[in-house]
C-alpha cells in the first residue's frame, strides 16, 4: 500500500503546477493568449518587491548592464542536432499548447528563445527542474534556454526568488548554482519558506531572506554584502518589474510554463507529461524555424 501511494505521489507532482491563484492542479488550462494580467492577482501588500536600498547603486564591479531572463544567452553547451518540421497532427494548438499575442519580442534575433518561467520555491518547478536540464541539453544550435523567475505568489515567497536569481545572474553564478538552489529550497532545506517535515508553510518570520540567500551564494565566491547591494540595486528592482510584464505578456498563470520564441506557451499538464514537454519544444522550435 505504502509503495502505491508513493507512486501515486509522485504521478501527481510530475504533472503539477504552481498556479498564479494559489491553487495547484494537475493540468491548469492556461488564461487565454492576451497582453493584459491573468485575472487571478496576488495580495497587493505582499506583492510589491522590497524597496529597502531599492534605489542603492550596485558595485561597479557587478552592475554593469546584467542580462534580462529573455535575452540572456546561456553558456555554450553541446547542441543537439536540428529536426525538420513535420505535423502529423499529435500536437493540437489550443489543447497541447497556445499561441500568444502578440508575439513578444526575445532580444535575440539570431536563436530560437526556449524561457522557462519558474520560481526557486515551486514545489512543480523543482520537479521539473531536471527535465528542464534535459530539454535544455535536447535543444538543437539554432535555439538557446533562458529563465523567467516569476513573482506571482509572495504567499510562497516567490518575490524573494525572483530577485535572487537576477541578483545571482549579474554577479555570474546563476547558472552554476541554479541546481543547488532547488536542493536548498527542497532537500536540505537551508532556503526553505516551507516546513520540510510537515509540509505546511513556514510563519514568515522564519522565510530565509535576502541574507540568507546571500550567505548561500557565497559557496560560489560571492561576497555577501555584495551580493545584497546588487539585489537590492535600482538595476535589479528594474528587471523585475520587466520580468512581472514579461509574464503578463506571455499570459502565464502557473509553474513552470514553457515559452518557445515569444510566440507559444504550454504546460507540462498541457503537454501530457515531462518526456512529453521535451518533445513538445523540439516540435515547437522545429515549426518555429520553419516559419509555420
Amino acid at each position: 500500500m505504502l509503495k502505491r501511494l508513493s507512486f501515486l505521489c509522485a504521478a501527481l507532482i510530475a504533472l503539477a503546477a504552481c498556479s498564479h491563484n494559489g491553487s495547484d492542479t494537475s493540468a491548469p488550462q492556461p488564461a487565454p493568449a492576451q497582453t493584459s494580467a491573468p485575472a487571478a492577482t496576488a495580495p497587493a501588500a505582499t506583492a510589491q518587491a522590497p524597496t529597502a536600498a531599492s534605489t542603492a547603486a550596485a558595485p561597479a564591479s557587478t552592475a554593469a548592464t546584467p542580462a534580462s531572463a529573455s535575452t540572456a544567452a546561456a553558456t555554450q553547451k553541446p547542441s543537439a542536432p536540428s529536426e525538420p518540421f513535420v505535423d502529423n497532427g499529435k500536437w493540437v494548438e489550443g489543447k497541447n499548447y497556445f499561441t500568444i499575442e502578440p508575439q513578444q519580442p526575445t532580444g535575440n534575433p539570431d536563436k530560437i528563445v526556449v524561457t522557462e518561467a519558474f520560481s526557486y520555491a515551486c514545489p512543480a518547478c523543482n520537479a521539473f527542474h531536471s527535465t528542464a536540464d534535459q530539454l535544455e541539453q535536447s535543444l538543437p544550435s539554432n535555439a538557446v534556454m533562458t529563465y523567467l523567475p516569476v513573482s506571482f505568489r509572495p504567499d510562497e515567497n516567490f518575490p524573494l526568488f525572483q530577485r535572487a536569481y537576477f541578483a545571482a545572474k549579474a554577479m555570474g553564478v546563476a547558472e552554476k548554482a541554479h541546481d543547488a538552489v532547488f536542493d536548498a529550497v527542497w532537500k536540505t532545506g537551508e532556503l526553505a519558506s516551507d516546513d520540510l517535515t510537515t509540509g505546511r508553510p513556514k510563519p514568515q518570520s522564519a522565510w530565509p531572506t535576502i541574507d540568507d540567500v546571500a550567505k548561500f551564494y557565497a559557496k560560489y565566491g560571492v561576497d555577501p554584502k555584495q551580493f545584497v547591494a546588487v539585489a537590492n540595486s535600482f538595476s535589479i528592482n528594474t528587471q523585475m518589474k520587466r520580468a512581472d510584464d514579461q509574464v503578463k505578456a506571455y499570459a502565464v498563470d502557473g509553474t513552470p510554463t514553457i515559452i518557445i520564441n515569444g510566440k507559444y506557451r504550454f504546460t507540462p499538464g498541457n503537454a501530457g507529461g515531462y518526456p512529453q514537454s521535451i518533445e513538445l519544444t523540439k516540435w515547437l522550435v522545429a515549426k518555429e524555424a520553419a516559419g509555420k
